[in-house]
């Protein structure tokens, strides 16, 4: 079969279908084309979710006709000249308006600041029709509609209206975060129109628009650098979190990208953090040289392949673990709502009709009753308990330390423990409850960890050795780490071809249940182990055995030891929420509380 050159139509047509892959493709090349030219307002119009309308007006630089005459040819463009080096535009390919003319109809009308007119062209299916003159503001409007008509498979693969507005949607947020200066507008029949005031400098105002505004209170700041890449943005607490990772904003150079690399290092860095299925909620800008960055990955742009990827990683997780460590053990503002709105009246009214004759008891016009009263039966309970000293004492050691006599202490002072397991706590300006299992977990677990950077742990022989039954292969993933496991305190040896002998455990842990540990740790080692071996994930192992080390719900604990407990919080990173992700602690202002009796 002979060669033969592709027509110019069918070439833009084949191009579309990797830079335009749905209406929200188009948006992303055409709000980029307008933030090129220095727009300061970004207009944007849907209909039938971007395939039937898709405007984006824009108050930019605009275009004479010479200009419009190139723009919609193919590898046309105004943005680089002889090299890639230095890329400082979001685009430069000069494929998104042919490409979308080849499949759509396509005008575009626009006037340059400095003219008396204007001009527009139009693009239908590879066509391009002759230039005209036409009424215009200064800035661009570019139109396209019904889109994919020229290739109406592509049609076929397209999801619900509601779908490719909401992807448009997501598009504009991204935009919106990356250039707070600028005004965004979406509208529309197929929606509800969203905009987004400029902030100017102000990007966590803008951030507060698109996240909402608990994001404002519950964000740390980040601000990093390392050989010549600077890292700014603004990281979640883990306690707040979300159900999946469309609350991740990543952007390089400006650049809003969707990178691989950027999105493991997030989840690198709130690891044991987040519990699992959980996702952090975090805005990343990294700026650098553009020489060390290539974005020509893709058409699309959205994927950027850096030239030193395992120094950006570094960068991103110690900065955001640096950030955590000084202001990420505070509960998330939102756990307060979620606890408000769990309250629930204490009684009912009964409104059911009632099956026999009228009586006292049963008439639904009676007077409320509380489910639950103050009188002697639902009394009774509390005999057994003793009322805990409201004094903040420090940990317990041989010889105490009084306590300064006008301390403050963020997590205040015990005042009672509920259901052996949550402790009460007054502080200047409400209360917290803390679960006291999550909470020692994490403080167990951090020792452990500032241990394992300086020196073996000390571990507890066993008088009499565990000896644990598992399978002949978990057996064997087990002695292959045994060394590792030794510097964590946990000494085991094999004990046949199905068992392991437990000789001695981590000292700090205490009583621990050796069988559940042996199990688990198995299993987390048949999940995860690598060539790397175990020892790049000690602090895994360590999570693991401080879950198994500490104090266990259930059980009762004295004053002192409540307060202790609060006062080893308040100096240990982390220790808003366990190592499973989960929050230690929730905080209720007393303004919470007067909101549920309806005094303010």
């Amino acid at each position: 079969m002979a060669i033969r050159q592709l027509s110019e139509t069918l070439i833009n047509q084949i191009a579309a279908g990797e830079v335009i892959e749905r209406p929200a493709s188009a948006a992303k090349e055409l709000i980029e084309n307008a933030l090129d030219a220095g727009a300061t307002r970004i207009e944007i119009a849907t209909a039938g979710g971007g395939k039937a309308l898709l405007r984006v007006s824009d108050n930019g630089s605009g275009m004479d006709a010479a200009d419009l005459e190139l723009a919609v040819r193919r590898h046309c463009t105004s943005k680089i000249s002889e090299t890639l080096e230095d890329i400082r535009t979001l685009g430069f390919r000069g494929e998104a308006l042919p490409s979308i003319g080849s499949v759509a109809r396509l005008s575009i009308a626009s006037r340059k600041r400095d003219s008396t007119g204007g001009h527009e062209i139009a693009v239908t299916g590879g066509k391009i029709a002759h230039m005209r003159p036409a009424a215009a503001n200064p800035g661009t409007i570019v139109e396209v509609r019904d889109l994919f008509f020229a290739t109406p498979a592509r049609l076929k693969f397209l999801k619900t209206e509601k779908a490719e507005a909401g992807a448009i949607t997501e598009i504009v947020k991204r935009m919106a975060i990356a250039f707070p200066a600028v005004r965004f507008v979406l509208s529309g029949s197929d929606r509800t129109t969203l905009e987004f005031p400029a902030t100017g400098d102000d990007h966590l105002a803008r951030m507060a628009q698109v996240l909402g505004k608990e994001f404002r209170d519950n964000a740390i700041a980040l601000d990093a650098v390392r050989e010549e890449i600077s890292l700014t943005g603004f990281a979640g607490v883990p306690t707040f979190n979300r159900g999946n990772s469309a609350h991740q904003y990543a952007f390089v150079n400006g650049r809003p990208v969707q990178d691989k690399l950027i999105l493991s290092a997030i989840r690198g860095a709130y690891a044991e953090t987040i519990p699992s299925g959980r996702y952090p909620v975090a805005v990343l800008s990294i700026t650098l040289d553009p020489a060390l960055v290539d974005v020509n990955v893709h058409p699309a742009k959205s994927d950027v392949r850096f030239r030193d990827p395992g120094l950006v990683r570094g960068l991103i997780v110690g900065a955001i673990r640096e950030a955590l460590a000084r202001d990420g053990s505070r509960a998330a503002t939102t756990g307060a709502s979620d606890m408000l709105r769990s309250f629930r009246p204490g009684f009912q009214p009964n409104s059911q009709r009632p099956q026999g004759g009228w009586s006292a008891e049963t008439s639904p016009s009676r007077p409320f009753q509380p489910t639950t009263g103050f009188g002697e039966r639902p009394q009774a309970s509390f005999d057994g308990l003793s009322m805990p000293t409201a004094r903040a004492e420090p940990q317990l050691s041989p010889q105490p330390a009084a306590p300064e006599p006008n301390a403050r202490y963020p997590l205040g002072a015990a005042r009672a423990q509920i259901h052996a397991n949550y402790i009460v706590a007054q502080t200047e300006d409400g209360l917290v409850i803390v679960d006291q299992h999550a909470a020692h977990e994490r403080l167990v677990f951090e020792a452990m960890r500032k241990a394992l950077h300086s020196k073996r742990l000390a571990s507890q022989v066993l008088l009499i050795p565990e000896i644990i039954d598992i399978p002949e292969e978990d057996c064997d993933r087990l002695m292959q780490h045994a060394a590792e496991l030794s510097e964590l305190g946990l000494a085991i040896e094999r004990f046949g071809p199905g068992a392991i002998a437990v000789r001695e455990t981590p000292a700090m842990l205490g009583e621990v249940d050796a069988h559940g540990l042996i199990r688990q740790l198995a299993d987390e080692i048949a999940e995860w182990d690598t060539a790397s071996g175990l020892s790049a994930k000690l602090e895994y192992v360590a999570a693991t055995m401080a879950c198994h080390g500490s104090v266990r719900s259930g059980r009762r604990l004295r004053p002192e030891e409540m307060n202790a407990l609060l006062r080893e919080m308040e100096v240990t990173p982390g220790s808003g929420q366990c190592n499973h992700g989960r929050p230690t602690y929730i905080e209720l202002k007393l303004s919470d509380i007067e909101r549920l009796f309806g005094r303010s």
